[in-house]
């Protein structure tokens, strides 16, 4: 699993955005990345959520982080579309240019009955994971340095797939018709389906891909050659507060902590955020990681402890192109429709 990330001296630092850089894998994939030189745009959801990301990344050790690269942590709340207005218009003001964008914020709060909404009124699921970074793509796309080789990033999972492990578990991704999306506001599921969070968060991890697949399509008719990698971490739990499973201890504590000491510790098919962090990071700015068109990576357990991370299937439903459209235009009006 572990792969050299140094690149090389007479390569220049890359500008890299990212999303969910603030905690978990995210974090550990900022903190590799910096100590390499490149430099980091954090948006962060609120003035004293950056004050506190700068502090635990400028204590780190000292070594680890002897070839800083520079750090901006702007505000932006990816529940609230306007947020992201006025951060891209801000970077377009400053006439920024952005090597590599990671799309990799990601939320679940499984074990909750009703839904939560972003600030539009959007489930925020589906708000955060999907329409949010489809809508913050559209943005940046014009900041993108075409000349230095740039990629776009997007965190996905293999829950996609309801013939994976995870998949399998509970609620499988579907999104049928996209008959709540095509509704407009106020809708629980993409589907059109009564709420479940579990299952909401694998259909944003499909969205995801759907997504992906397209956004690459686009660029290769507009001749731009920017290759868009989606990928899955695997199954990582923390063992602090902070990382992906923050907001679902919320609604199921119990459960969470027993969930991550049989996955964790005694089964061992899990993952640590370093160790995802460090894919991220090594997606980011290896060479090897440079093919043209759509591609999607997935960590997978071979034994006890034990992962490969390799180029891998996606599942039927993302390798559909009507469903891939329709999610496109869907979303596309519904944000046109949120915001006029």
């Amino acid at each position: 699993m572990k792969e050299k990330s140094n690149i090389s001296k007479k390569e220049q630092p890359l500008t890299i955005f990212i999303t969910g850089g603030s905690s978990g894998i995210g974090f550990q994939a900022v903190l590799k990345l910096i100590s390499l030189g490149h430099n980091i745009i954090l948006p962060c959801k609120s003035i004293s959520r950056a004050n506190e990301v700068l502090t635990n990344i400028f204590n780190q050790n000292t070594v680890q982080l002897s070839k800083k690269g520079e750090i901006y942590t702007p505000i932006m709340d990816l529940s609230d579309l306007k947020s992201i207005d006025s951060l891209c218009c801000e970077l377009e003001i400053r006439r920024v240019k952005i090597d590599v964008l990671i799309l990799n914020a990601g939320l679940q709060y499984t074990g909750a009955k009703t839904p939560r909404m972003s600030t539009q009124g959007i489930e925020l699921t589906f708000a955060v994971n999907h329409l949010s970074h489809f809508y913050l793509t559209q943005k940046i796309l014009p900041l993108i340095n075409k000349k230095n080789d740039p990629k776009i990033i997007i965190t996905s999972s293999e829950v996609h797939n309801p013939n994976s492990g995870g998949g399998k578990v509970g609620s499988k991704a579907s999104l049928g018709n996209l008959k709540g999306l095509e509704s407009g506001e106020g809708f629980e599921m993409i589907d059109g389906n009564k709420f479940n969070a579990d299952k909401a968060y694998k259909d944003s991890k499909l969205c995801n891909i759907l997504f992906a697949k397209k956004l690459s399509i686009n660029l290769s008719k507009e001749n731009l050659i920017i290759p868009v990698i989606a990928w899955a971490p695997g199954l990582v739990i923390s063992r602090d507060n902070q990382g992906f499973f923050r907001y679902s201890r919320k609604y199921n504590q119990f459960g969470q902590i027993l969930f991550a000491f049989l996955a964790r510790d005694l089964l061992r098919i899990t993952t640590s955020n370093k160790e995802a962090g460090l894919l991220l990071s090594n997606l980011a700015c290896l060479c090897k990681y440079r093919k043209p068109g759509f591609n999607y990576y997935s960590n997978k357990i071979v034994s006890l402890g034990k992962f490969i991370f390799e180029e891998s299937d996606v599942s039927n439903d993302a390798q559909r192109g009507d469903l891939s459209d329709n999610l496109w235009d869907l979303s596309k009006s519904l944000i046109e429709k949120i915001l006029r």
